[in-house]
């Protein structure tokens, strides 16, 4: 088969932050739906991921280091890459992922910076689609810049950044271009795309549905993978949850041309009530639209990449039921983290809008800075690599589930337990009146299952937070 590099459509990337699809586990017991009051876990994360002066006592010391690239007496400056121009799915990706970079840098800055300089993002580079390799390339020879940051749909720079040393913090949408590429780091560990995943059932048996469709496009060998783990999640357990999988279609047309109205009719057929995806969100729309005219307006869809409120809202309800999951901790909830908190502040301060592509860059800049103070004062391009390599539970300040960077640039696999995450997590929203609002009754942020045993169990509330 010909290798595509569609990877925004494949489930273990999209939502790998919070699913990790894989190596789902938990012990087995019964099929109930998640009860009124649920055991919890609060987890502590350790200090590692909470970067403070009482922490880090260094934070203010200056130390000269006129040989390292993009290190002044003043400044520390970094290069992103992302998709701007021809992006095919027409969404806002560069302008939102730098948004959450300047924002968390105006946080820090405002602290006073870290070892006497300022965090600055220098350059803001549109890979432009297809150009991602070659400009990938210029920031290599021009060697001016301590880090890149990278969001885009191609990564075809992704062996050239890591080969020259570089720390780059990406849209971890690339499970193929991260793996096994150490000086590589993400919003989420590397995922695994033909890896089977406990969300998808637990969720369709949370609105008491027996049949599951499961839809994905053919052009993209990513979305077909994800398409059919979905599927395979399903039958996985569907004796203990009483599932089948009723519609499969893993060879839509991309973006959805030509409509779905046969497939919608075929899945009406089939009596399918909820629906998994892998395609992106105009296609989502173009497929809640088809259920309503055909009066399906009761089968629940899974959308592992429609957390946008405004499109949402402006869709007029047709996505109303339906489940969304973002690769954090959803904003609907309080997760009690500093880092969110400080977000909503310094987004509001600089004009900006509450996006997920802009958290995944506030993210990633928060894992370039604890890198740095992880590191100490006299910092390079190296120890800021091999500090994070040493991080074993980065979670965000609780907003991720959390990535232990020690394991987790290889790929899981299918056939070995706990090869990824330590638990299986993802934070979800349901669609109410065309806006978001949180699953969990007691307020805890994600859902997780232990990576342990892949046998089925309720998920249990659980918040990393740490303030």
């Amino acid at each position: 088969m010909k290798r595509t590099y569609w990877g925004l459509f494949a489930c273990a990337i999209l939502v790998a932050g919070a699913t990790a699809c894989g190596n789902a586990g938990g012990d087995s017991e019964g099929t109930s739906a998640l009860p009124s009051e649920p055991t919890t876990t609060d987890v502590t994360v350790p200090s590692e991921t909470v970067p403070g002066d009482a922490t880090y006592p260094e934070r203010d010391t200056f130390i000269a280091l006129p040989d390292v690239p993009g290190v002044t007496d003043t400044e520390i400056r970094y290069a992103s890459l992302a998709l701007k121009a021809n992006n095919p799915l027409g969404t806002n990706i560069m302008d939102a992922f730098n948004e959450g970079i300047d924002a968390y840098f105006a946080w820090r800055n405002e602290e006073g910076g870290i070892y006497g300089r300022q965090l600055v993002l220098a350059d803001k580079i549109d890979d432009e689609f297809g150009l991602n390799q070659a400009k990938a390339l210029e920031i290599v020879g021009a060697n001016n810049r301590f880090g890149v940051f990278v969001a885009t749909l191609i990564f075809m720079g992704a062996a050239e950044l890591n080969d020259a040393g570089i720390p780059t913090y990406v849209w971890n949408i690339h499970p193929n271009e991260m793996a096994g590429r150490n000086n590589l780091f993400g919003n989420a560990g590397t995922g695994c795309v033909g890896c089977t995943s406990r969300v998808v059932p637990y969720l369709a048996h949370l609105v008491g549905a027996k049949k599951v469709a499961a839809v994905g496009y053919g052009a993209s060998e990513n979305s077909k993978m994800c398409t059919q783990s979905q599927a395979k999640s399903i039958e996985k357990y569907s004796a203990d949850l009483g599932l089948e999988v009723a519609y499969l279609n893993d060879n839509l047309a991309f973006g959805l041309p030509n409509g779905i109205g046969p497939e919608v009719t075929a899945m009406k057929d089939a009596g399918a009530k909820f629906i998994a995806t892998c395609i992106d969100l105009n296609g989502m729309k173009t497929l809640a639209q088809e259920l309503s005219r055909q009066g399906m307006d009761d089968v629940t869809l899974y959308h592992p990449n429609t957390y946008n409120q405004s499109f949402v809202a402006e869709a007029g309800g047709i996505f109303d039921g339906d489940y969304v999951i973002p690769g954090f901790a959803a904003f609907e909830y309080d997760s009690g983290s500093q880092l969110q908190q400080k977000f909503v502040e310094f987004m509001g301060k600089q004009g900006s809008t509450l996006s997920e592509l802009a958290m995944v860059g506030w993210i990633d800049a928060d894992l370039a800075f604890t890198g740095l103070l992880e590191a100490g004062p006299n910092f390079s391009r190296e120890s800021v690599i091999a500090a994070t390599n040493k991080l074993t539970a980065y979670s965000a300040g609780g907003l991720l589930n959390p990535i232990d960077w020690t394991r987790q640039h290889a790929a899981p696999t299918p056939d070995q337990l706990g090869s990824g995450y330590a638990q299986e997590c993802f934070s979800a929203v349901q669609v109410k009146d065309g806006k978001f609002v949180g699953i969990t009754v007691s307020g805890e942020p994600f859902l997780c299952w232990s990576n342990s045993t892949n046998d089925w169990s309720e998920p249990i509330p659980t918040s990393f937070n740490n303030g």
